[in-house]
């Protein structure tokens, strides 16, 4: 799909706020309400836009330990590496997993309640997991930026 500048327009206004009435968003892009409104149909529907999401406060729902796990597989095989992606997608507490190249195989961010919480998750998803050798955890001290948006030129 081609974007032109009136989408990329609308794509970094949305990023900013998703909430913006379609009023409000084609007068800042230049189009009317409804023109806007079926460019962003099409920008979902062709998965431009993957989500339209909230970032939810840590601390007001009682998970403020985030944790950055790298972590290394037994064995790079195809069926061992889409397991484990799999058991990424289905489990709640890893928030954002990435199979990256380098010393790891993946590396995860994963919340928790507190430390307890986060020795449970570890017990029950890793040490639980034949196909892992290990793993290395950073926890994270302070949450600089959190978001998805991304620079559209």
């Amino acid at each position: 799909m081609t974007l032109d500048a009136i989408d990329l327009k609308i794509l970094r206004a949305l990023q900013e706020n998703n909430r913006q009435s379609s009023e409000v968003l084609g007068e800042m892009v230049g189009l009317s309400p409804t023109a806007c409104q079926r460019r962003m149909k099409r920008l979902r529907e062709d998965k431009v836009i993957e989500a339209d999401l909230s970032i939810v406060s840590p601390k007001a729902i009682g998970r403020e330990l985030t944790t950055l796990v790298h972590v290394t597989l037994e064995r790079e095989r195809a069926d061992i590496i889409d397991r484990f992606k799999a058991s990424i997608r289905a489990t709640p507490e890893i928030m954002t997993g990435y199979y990256v190249t380098g010393d790891a195989d993946f590396v995860l961010v994963v919340t928790a309640r507190d430390m307890e919480d986060f020795e449970q998750f570890t017990r029950r998803f890793f040490y639980g997991n034949p196909d892992i050798r290990g793993f290395k955890t950073m926890v994270v001290i302070d949450r600089v930026k959190a978001g998805f948006a991304l620079p559209i030129g």
